[in-house]
């Protein structure tokens, strides 16, 4: 059976590219970083190569870039990192409802140490609301971290308007940008963003690599302690290999990123379009402009997402309910429950995302099964859809 790979914003497809350039730091070039001799002064080349390569990506500078193992890693740096380091200034975070747990997780351990959090709603489509924002600040606030853009409903966040708030405060901005980069331009000094993560495996990049941008002049404590690489702030060997694939993806999403969006928001929109008018009792989640050019999240009424998701890998389409990070959760999703879906609206969300791969033929195959597996679902449904949802 064919694989028809509709999760892209789960983990995708290492590049060609992006492995054919890894290879040697696998074998002959396998020597650790930090030793003197050739093979290893061949590796820090590498990594710092790669180091450029990431910070072309965002557009900031080189040595502003630290490598971690995944972009929960980078989450935790930035948001532990910063609380620590300016406990003496003050012991309050602003996050949002919507972020992903390893956000969420993460103010919520700091607030078992004593800090408090704000945890910022939205409205029906995601958007935090920029007056609770500026209402929400206080004299002892340290940090603003708010997603650039949401990993189940596509929602791009008003990040500008954002940063602009925080520098007013003189609070440090920091955004999980793990979906966004690669997706959409990302320019971290027009922007005014202070620190951002992102992650390799959701840019065609291998799992296990991730990292993070922190403006110069910006202080924070290290995540793992140990010996003294990345400037003695993340201890352990370097993930070579991973590094490099990493800036050879940024490379490749950098040159061909306008492409790359088009294609996105093409077969994008000509799935909503289909779904739109071949399924009634629907609702697209999210914004309907302002959303990741590869992000489609739709609730069906009276059906059950556990359901339609094992139907659909029946005939080879590789789907979601929500982030991949909660899967094996029971409890519905809690950003659709932000987004004030009733509890039977979010538990029949499916959220496709499109890759480079993807193709029209590819979305008239993944409709047409949609299209008849709702159908028969609903049809043994004991509950029955409403005229309007």
């Amino acid at each position: 059976m064919d694989i028809r790979y509709f999760d892209n914003a789960a983990t995708t497809r290492i590049k060609e590219d992006v492995l054919k350039e890894m290879l040697p730091y696998l074998k002959e070039n396998f020597g650790n970083p930090s030793s003197m001799y050739t093979i290893g002064r061949n590796a820090r080349k590498a990594v710092e190569e790669a180091r450029k390569k990431v910070a072309k990506l965002i557009h900031c500078k080189s040595n502003e870039i630290y490598f971690t193992g995944s972009g929960s890693e980078s989450n935790n740096t930035a948001i532990k990192g910063i609380a620590h380091k300016n406990a003496f200034k003050g012991r309050h975070i602003i996050t949002s409802k919507i972020e992903h747990p390893s956000v969420l997780h993460t103010c919520r351990s700091l607030e078992k140490e004593g800090f408090r959090v704000t945890y910022l709603n939205v409205d029906e489509n995601g958007f935090i609301n920029l007056d609770e924002l500026m209402n929400s600040v206080r004299n002892d606030t340290i940090l603003i971290s708010i997603m650039f853009a949401n990993n189940e409903i596509g929602t791009i966040e008003p990040i500008q308007e954002i940063a602009r708030i925080a520098k007013m405060y003189n609070i440090i901005f920091h955004t999980d940008a793990v979906q966004a980069c690669g997706n959409v331009p990302i320019d971290v000094q027009k922007m005014g963003i202070d620190m951002l993560s992102l992650s390799g495996h959701k840019l065609y990049a291998p799992k296990g690599i991730g990292a993070i941008y922190v403006r110069n002049g910006i202080s924070f404590e290290k995540f793992i302690d140990g010996g003294h690489q990345e400037k003695d702030k993340r201890a352990g060997t370097e993930n070579v290999p991973g590094i490099v694939g990493l800036g050879k993806a940024c490379e490749l999403a950098n040159i061909h990123l306008e492409q790359h969006m088009k294609h996105l928001k093409e077969i994008r929109d000509y799935y909503i379009d289909q779904i739109e008018k071949k399924i009634p009792n629907i609702k697209l989640n999210g914004a309907k402009e302002k959303r990741l050019p590869g992000n489609a999240n739709f609730s069906f009424e009276c059906i059950e997402g556990q359901s339609l998701l094992l139907n659909l890998d029946a005939k080879g389409i590789c789907a979601s309910s929500g982030s991949a990070c909660s899967t094996g959760s029971s409890n519905p999703s809690h950003v659709l429950n932000a987004i004030g879906l009733s509890s039977q609206l979010a538990s029949g969300a499916l959220r496709t995302s499109f890759g480079e791969e993807n193709t029209k033929e590819d979305i008239d195959y993944l409709v047409e099964n949609l299209v008849e597996i709702v159908k028969r679902l609903r049809d043994i449904n004991s509950l029955k859809p409403q005229e309007h949802i």
